[in-house]
């Protein structure tokens, strides 16, 4: 074992790429010969520069953003660039109909308006390899036994790396699927400002006509700050914490890019899939992804309906229908890329040639039928999962009547006290205000209609609740008639007392079961609910677990059967810090198409639609671009403002946010999106189209500065021309 485990630590360092400009490394383990080909392609920062805990160094300036995205430090006083959607939800909750920043942008002129958001930021201070540790704590175990050992073990590391009094949180990341195991320490700071944002026309110009698409012209960026106290540790918002003093900060670079310039990103990529197997493909991209583009289209069109009519309503669901929208497009896309390049047949013949090499190993020779049995097991009610998940747990209304499950049981279990139950209806008294706050019952009730109709439709009759759709069709109609489902969400949001105040109130003060298993709204999201967790879940359970684990056999043996491809493997993403590198690169994505590495104001103005709800933009910002009034942001080789630019870097959802760096460690750009050729990378990389679409920092300079009057912001900044 022991020869094994040196194998996986050092496969992440010596690899030595062949293949464009695939992986997401850790910093921690970048070999010498990584480092070497880094610097060939034009790095000139040393290896103590990008990674070190006892001295400052590049990765000290990257940060987890929020709960989900990565931001950068760029100043001596804590500021930090992030995306604008990344930054959404904050600047939306600072917005009003009347004061809103969402739709007009914002930008503090001094640190006194500076507006204190909910968001948190964490750095990383170290990380450490406990894959011995943890290795050595499952020996023989495999299965259920093993999952659930392994998850006690990583709770106890983490328990004792932590520290609640330093803001110190731990987090083990299990690699290689199971197979290495690495302890990563952050130091969360929770007093976040917004700084500046620019307006929603800028931050999404395209809507989702351009989303995952190229040539783009979205200046999807934001700004805030993080704060600390007088002696520079995290501390709760007080209007006498001072901006943090960071460790490193990113120059910003005005110079101009060229075809082929080095640039690497750093992040926290959120989770891709490439040891994937064929029958997991294949589930893919025959049920689970076309499953949830149509649920997700049914969501977002009674959605957009109702933001169109009213800004309010716009302001209200903006941020929920960008996330939703923002993974309809990306699973449609994947779903196509994996079927024209025949991920499936790719995987295959891989699982072949392993099949072959462990037909005498008596580990591994039964690996691959096991695992199409734990398959066809599953696969049966993988449609019925992705319905509770994303049509079911869809609408917001049922979502909520669907958490006060747990204040059923707290009323009906055997031996509960009225303390249990008061703190069960304390907790969903405070979810309902919230959920209250982003509901729009209009869209909502349109979605209950389309989704119980769907599920009729598409899920097997066998595995719907028993008698609920009998007692629909009588009561209100014929099961084939949009106008029956129509009837039945209109009388469920009316007589719900969710959306009743006085006799919400009446039941937190006199809980009693009966009256809330006859809310219609919670009747229907306890029918369908408890039928799934009594009779599905289980399998569901089962097949995770041997899915985990045939995952960790098959990757422990690939490496056994070609040590040489070990050395070739990267870990996938695991929202842990990782550094890509590659280069600003143009790329025909078919014949007689070329695209450039760059987009201009030029491309921006002709596709300005005013009034358009994706393609309007702020009538100075028109004024200026026609003007040609650049200042210092001017492209000196295009004679113009460079808008975006693409690269052949590996990222995925997380790096949202990322700085793009060039080989001198400074600032050029923002990672934000994909490009749609590529959307398989979660699943399988593409060597030749792959590219990461970032906004240039340069456009980012000149919306903060001309467009914004945020001079005071761009001071700050240590600027490289």
């Amino acid at each position: 074992m022991k020869k094994f485990l040196l194998m996986i630590v050092l496969s992440v360092g010596l690899f030595f790429k062949s293949f464009a400009d695939e992986g997401m490394w850790l910093p921690l383990l970048l070999g010498q010969q990584v480092y070497n080909d880094m610097v060939k392609k034009g790095l000139k920062l040393t290896k103590d520069q990008l990674y070190n805990i006892n001295k400052a160094s590049l990765k000290d300036a990257i940060i987890i953003f929020g709960g989900g995205c990565t931001g950068e430090i760029v100043s001596a006083e804590g500021l930090i660039f992030t995306n604008h959607h990344c930054g959404y939800d904050a600047i939306a909750n600072a917005s009003t109909v009347e004061q809103n920043y969402l739709q007009n942008g914002f930008y503090a002129k001094n640190k006194g308006e500076e507006i204190p958001t909910t968001l948190s930021v964490q750095f990383l201070l170290r990380i450490d390899d406990v894959t011995k540790e943890v290795l050595d704590s499952l020996q023989g175990l495999s299965g259920t036994e093993r999952l659930q050992k392994q998850a006690a073990v990583l709770a106890a590391i983490n328990k004792r790396l932590s520290d609640a009094n330093q803001n110190i949180e731990t987090r083990v990341s299990s690699l290689f699927k199971g197979n290495q195991f690495l302890a990563f320490v952050y130091q969360r700071y929770t007093d976040v400002r917004l700084v500046g944002t620019p307006p929603e026309s800028v931050g999404k110009f395209g809507g989702d006509t351009d989303n995952w698409e190229w040539p783009r012209h979205t200046g999807d960026f934001s700004v805030f700050r993080v704060y600390a106290d007088a002696n520079g540790k995290p501390a709760k918002y007080a209007a006498a914490n001072v901006p943090m003093k960071p460790k490193w900060y990113l120059p910003v670079s005005l110079k101009p890019l060229k075809d082929g310039d080095f640039a690497m990103i750093w992040g926290y990529p959120g989770g891709t899939n490439r040891y994937e197997s064929s029958y997991g493909i294949a589930l893919a991209t025959d049920i689970n992804n076309p499953t949830l583009v149509k649920l997700r289209d049914a969501r977002l069109k009674y959605m957009f309906e109702e933001m169109k009519k009213d800004p309010a309503v716009k302001l209200q669901l903006s941020s929920s229908y960008a996330g939703i929208a923002n993974y309809w497009k990306f699973f449609d896309g994947e779903t196509k890329q994996l079927l024209k390049y025949d991920v499936f047949g790719q995987k295959k013949k891989a699982e072949e040639k392993f099949n072959a090499w462990a037909a005498n190993k008596p580990e591994y020779k039964n690996l691959f039928a096991d695992w199409g049995k734990a398959y066809d097991a599953w696969k049966p009610y993988t449609k019925l999962r992705q319905y509770m998940n994303e049509g079911v747990a869809g609408s917001p209304l049922l979502s909520f009547a669907a958490s006060l499950l747990q204040v059923e049981a707290a009323m009906v279990k055997t031996g509960s006290n009225q303390a249990d139950v008061r703190k069960a209806l304390d907790a969903a008294d405070k979810q309902r205000m919230s959920f209250l706050e982003g509901e729009n019952k209009v869209s909502d009730q349109n979605i209950v209609a389309a989704v119980t109709k769907m599920f009729y439709d598409d899920v097997n009759k066998d595995q719907h609740p028993v008698g609920f759709y009998g007692t629909l069709k009588n009561t209100y109609g014929p099961l084939d008639d949009d106008a029956t489902y129509k009837k039945y969400a209109a009388d469920m949001f009316s007589k719900t007392m969710i959306f009743d105040d006085a006799k919400w109130k009446a039941f937190v003060a006199n809980p009693d079961a009966l009256t809330l298993q006859g809310d219609p709204a919670f009747a229907h999201a306890s029918t369908f609910f408890t039928s799934y967790n009594s009779k599905y879940a289980t399998y569901f359970q089962q097949f995770n677990a041997k899915n985990a684990e045939f995952g960790r056999l098959y990757l422990k043996g690939i490496m056994e059967m070609d040590p040489a491809k070990a050395k070739m493997m990267y870990p996938d993403a695991t929202f842990t810090m990782r550094v890509s590198y590659g280069a600003v690169k143009s790329y025909r994505p078919r014949d007689a198409v070329f695209y450039d590495y760059v987009t201009t104001s030029k491309g921006l103005l002709e596709k300005y639609k005013a009034g358009d709800y994706e393609f309007d933009l702020p009538a100075k910002q028109i004024e200026l671009l026609k003007k040609k009034d650049f200042g210092q942001y001017m492209d000196p080789t295009r004679k113009d403002l460079v808008i975006g630019f693409i690269t052949t870097n590996d990222i995925t959802g997380g790096n949202s946010g990322s700085p793009v760096i060039n080989g001198k460690g400074e600032l050029i750009g923002l990672a934000f999106d994909g490009n749609y050729e590529a959307l398989s990378h979660k699943l399988a990389f593409d060597k030749d189209l792959n590219r990461t679409i970032c906004v240039d920092i340069r456009y980012v300079l000149w919306c903060i500065d001309k467009l914004g009057g945020g001079a005071n912001i761009i001071k700050e900044l240590k600027l490289v021309k």
